[in-house]
């Protein structure tokens, strides 16, 4: 699932659907890294911002899909993050174009 564009602020429900992961996840996450962290409301209910989800996006991709541990996630993000940044950066291009190339298939 994508995430709506334009949007300031995004549910819990909203990010863990994005990322195809448990929110109690998202929350042991906040605990581990001080760079997520989302505004609450009164009630203490969680909404993150962009700038969250890609932080949350870079972490994802280092722990989940590449098999770090949150440790070394941690230092690899404070080594090197502007190859992460890349990393991300052409996973959602490919993305793009195999959405795009599945909607042109589907068209044929």
């Amino acid at each position: 699932m994508a995430l709506k564009e334009g949007k300031l602020y995004y549910s819990i429900s909203e990010v863990s659907k994005h990322f195809n992961v448990a929110a109690s996840l998202l929350r042991y996450w906040e605990s581990e890294f001080s760079t997520i962290n989302p505004k609450r409301n009164a009630k203490g209910t969680r909404f993150y911002t962009k700038g969250d989800v890609e932080e949350i996006s870079r972490i994802y991709l280092l722990v989940k899909e590449k098999g770090y541990t949150l440790q070394g996630a941690k230092d690899k993000i404070k080594a090197d993050q502007k190859s992460i940044n890349t990393n991300i950066e052409v996973i959602s291009k490919l993305e793009g174009i195999k959405k795009f190339l599945t909607q042109l298939k589907q068209e044929l």
